[in-house]
């Protein structure tokens, strides 16, 4: 693949609006200069107001930011620096810097397309916009720009009934009581806390918490390999993890007294994206750059559709990662491994795919998580074009591959600047609000026409791939039962044959043990790579930096196109989740030994009899079996025997009218809050319940967390613990609100149950939690407060085949204590102390 001769000019513009507003963070740190250079900034990037005051300084903390930060980014010095020019000639209208800093009082075509982005993401009516563009640093919680702290959009949620928009509570005492501590993203600061923990009157040691974040960004961005540098491309994909890791709780809006629930980070992200697309969408046609920066004064071409909204959506998740030969449960945990592995892979590449056919930056795409991608591209007929061809190309790598198993549904959406106004000053209609309901409704067109089997072309090459490699000796691959199979495997004297697919999704398995970064390439790099290209890029997978290096030569040559970090987050869940490299949350965990178990005299004892014919390898980091992961829940007794029944319990989980809450959740949606609400719903189980689990629940089996659900396998016991305890972090984690909440299926089986049969009892034990009546009374007497709110059914919970509210489940787990100690104490009594924990 031919690079876009737009792709570096266009990374450009999103670092010039990514740190369009870089000010507000370095201007809270207390990040000076000398008294005549401030001046003069404030006089080119301020405004000044009739009082002689100047509102709106970050924009000229922006300009010495961005000096600042200039020794550590890529070269942005040369003759081509389109479609800026010359590095630092702030005589020169359309300098980079002037673009970014002169977004509250631009001029110029490029000043203007920042302008413009920073207003539509923020979903501003321009009488709005205007009174807050001359408006003091005051944030409607009555703190200022230094001392206020970020609050939390779970908080505001509020669904009704029928049509209606519930207003979001009010922010005087008894509502919005959350905030965001100002710290680099980790598990656990992605919690919300009390306001009075995180935000008080006094501005120095505001200032401070400030200025310590500041210092750790700085000294984070020379972590970032200076051979990428080399590539503007791969370093902002870089950057844009790190400006996440920094930026993520720090408050972008704190003027004009608005409410600061949106991070920098979602804002200056949602600017960048539409930066790009507007200045594309000009550039591509052509048009007269006085022309457009003229009619952006009164916004008169705001109702030309500009705008392409690119969705993706990965379908047939679980039918891909569930499929099954007849030696699929022999391997299943390795194998699940790397089937989950490769979804997320899958998904990440077709967005990196449609990135590089129109030549967009990594910044351009607003959304991913769960399968799913929004990405903001020019609304250009050589987009179109591009999109179409990218479709087919999609649609004939999932047929030759998967055959029909899973694809990618792919569809776009023209939009208007004016359909990202959050609503109409006179009737208060949201034509934001418009905009998403007809992206949701496209989107569930997309998914009923996959693979486009309708168009004229898709017939006839339909499965041509599985048909001229069919090897009839060979027959069909014993792990997915219907691809191909091309190589075999000997184990324990029998032969296995396999299809290129799975030997891929058994070495994923296998190379995830001990790498934790991923490489896309043009050509392989290292020997850890798929025999299998996704989308035309080579995939490959290597360790820590320290043994695999960080690959200078091949970003030179331009073979390196992406490295991701995917490890796990670190044991204390407070260091920042950053290592250098664009980070993507695709691993997960799992349970594995630590090498020293088999040696125990225990061991062959607590795990009983396994199937011999089950490949196995105890050493230090291999995943644990299934058959393992059942004996987990079992103990010692007082005579140093080994009890407890030997079963395995599957948890899947999702959120509860998660569509109701992106459409109508907020009262005063806009594009940057609709980002956010997307990145932080994923955050929990993409970032938190990984950690919670490598941590406290070591033997829960992720197959897949992410969006909005999960899915895990683990000692049954312990499985119900860990759902408990989900659910009051889940809690915690949207603020305790009430509207919020998930429903879970639990299901118990033996551990050579077909991981089919496990993935189909979860999915009917969760089907029966969200079709749950609420009761009119729990088990107190009570009304619980599913009637006491009068809220849809839900928020339940399934297992043993009985579905109860939350609230249900707890009282019967307090009630099973509680039995638990009178039957261990009776036990005590009649010597049969291993044969109550038994039953127990």
């Amino acid at each position: 693949m031919t690079p876009h001769p737009l792709l570096i000019p266009s990374c450009r513009m999103a670092l010039a609006a990514l740190l369009h507003d870089v000010g507000k963070f370095a201007e809270r740190a207390g990040i000076t200069s000398d008294p005549a250079t401030l001046e003069t900034h404030l006089q080119l990037y301020a405004r000044r107001q009739p009082a002689g005051w100047y509102s709106h300084r970050h924009a000229a903390h922006t300009g010495l930011a961005i000096d600042a930060l200039e020794p550590y980014l890529p070269p942005l010095v040369g003759r081509d620096m389109t479609p800026f020019a010359a590095w630092k000639e702030r005589n020169a209208d359309d300098s980079l810097i002037n673009a970014a800093a002169l977004h509250h009082k631009p001029t110029t075509f490029l000043q203007w397309m920042i302008a413009t982005a920073d207003r539509i993401a923020s979903g501003f009516e321009r009488e709005t916009f205007d009174k807050y563009n001359d408006g003091e640093e005051k944030t409607a919680t009555k703190r200022t720009h230094i001392t206020a702290r970020q609050l939390t959009l779970f908080e505001q949620i509020r669904l009704a009934d029928g049509s209606e928009i519930p207003p979001s509570p009010p922010l005087s005492k008894g509502g919005l009581t959350k905030r965001y501590p100002l710290r680099p993203l980790s598990p656990l600061t992605i919690f919300p806390v009390a306001a009075t923990a995180v935000e008080g009157d006094k501005p120095a040691p505001a200032q401070a918490e400030y200025r310590q974040l500041w210092d750790q960004f700085m000294a984070a961005l020379q972590t970032i390999p200076a051979a990428h540098r080399q590539r503007l491309d791969l370093w902002l994909d870089h950057f844009e993890t790190l400006w996440l890791t920094f930026t993520h709780a720090i408050p972008s809006a704190t003027a004009f007294n608005v409410k600061p629930d949106v991070s920098l980070y979602d804002h200056s992200k949602a600017v960048a994206a539409l930066a790009v697309a507007l200045w594309r969408y000009h550039h591509e046609r052509g048009d007269d750059p006085a022309t457009v920066a003229a009619a952006q004064v009164k916004r008169g071409d705001w109702n030309e559709q500009k705008l392409l909204l690119v969705q993706g959506d990965l379908f047939g998740i679980q039918e891909f990662i569930f499929a099954s030969g007849g030696e699929t449960n022999r391997r299943a945990a390795k194998l699940l491994r790397g089937r989950s592995f490769y979804v997320g892979l899958l998904t990440e590449c077709a967005a990196m795919r449609v990135l590089d056919a129109l030549g967009l930056p990594a910044t351009s795409q607003i959304i991913n998580a769960a399968g799913k991608f929004l990405i903001v591209a020019p609304n250009t007929a050589a987009t179109v074009a591009a999109l179409t061809q990218v479709r087919a190309d999609i649609n004939r790598w999932f047929l030759d591959h998967s055959y029909g198993q899973c694809g990618v549904g792919l569809a776009w959406l023209p939009a208007a600047c004016d359909d990202f106004v959050s609503g109409d000053t006179t009737t208060g209609h949201s034509r934001f609000r418009d905009l998403m309901k007809r992206l949701f409704a496209q989107l569930e067109i997309a998914k009923a026409q996959r693979f486009d089997l309708c168009a004229d072309s898709a017939a006839p090459a339909l499965f041509s791939e599985f048909l001229d490699s069919f090897d009839n000796q060979r027959g069909v691959c014993q792990i997915d039962g219907r691809s191909p199979a091309v190589t075999h495997l000997t184990e324990s004297g029998r032969e296995i044959q396999l299809g290129q697919m799975a030997v891929d999704q058994i070495n994923l398995g296998n190379w995830l043990t001990s790498d934790e970064r991923l490489l896309v390439s043009r050509q392989p790099i290292v020997a850890h790579t798929l025999a299998i290209d996704v989308f035309g890029y080579r995939i490959g997978l290597t360790g820590a930096e320290d043994d695999s290096g960080r690959f200078g030569p091949e970003v030179t040559r331009g073979n390196l196109l992406r490295a991701w970090d995917f490890s796990l987050p670190a044991d204390n869940g407070e260091r920042p989740l950053w290592n250098g490299y664009a980070r993507r949350a695709i691993n997960a965990y799992i349970p594995r030994f630590d090498g020293s178990e088999v040696g125990e005299a225990w061991f062959a004892e607590k795990y009983g009899a396994t199937d011999p014919d089950e490949p196995f390898d105890a050493g230090h980091g291999e995943p644990k079996t299934f058959n393992h992961l059942a004996c987990e829940d079992r103990h010692l007794d007082q005579d140093n025997r080994w009890v407890g029944i030997t079963a395995l319990m599957t948890l899947k989980g999702d959120v509860d009218n998660l569509g109701q809450i992106f459409q109508r959740g907020l009262d005063k949606p806009t594009f940057a809050k609709m980002a956010a609400l997307s990145r932080q719903m994923n955050a929990f189980f993409a970032i938190y319940l990984p950690w919670r689990c490598s941590t406290q629940y070591h033997n829960a089996y992720t197959v897949f967390a992410g969006g909005d659900d999960f899915f895990l396998i683990g000692p049954w016991r312990a499985q119900m613990e860990l759902a408990r305890d989900l659910r009051t972090a889940f809690r915690r984690y949207v603020a305790d609100n009430p509207e919020i909440h998930f429903s879970a299926g639990l299901s118990l089986t033996k551990s050579n149950v077909p991981v089919r049969q496990l993935a189909e009892l979860a999915e009917h034990a969760l089907e029966a939690a969200k079709s749950r009546c609420p009761p009119k009374q729990d088990l107190t007497g009570a009304p619980p407060a599913a009637v006491q709110m009068k809220c849809p059914p839900k928020d339940s919970v399934t297992a043993f085949g009985q579905t109860v509210a939350w609230t249900t489940f707890d009282q019967l787990d307090r009630a099973r204590e509680r039995l638990e100690q009178h039957l261990i104490a009776d036990g005590y009594q009649n010597g049969d102390y291993g044969t109550v924990h038994g039953i127990v």
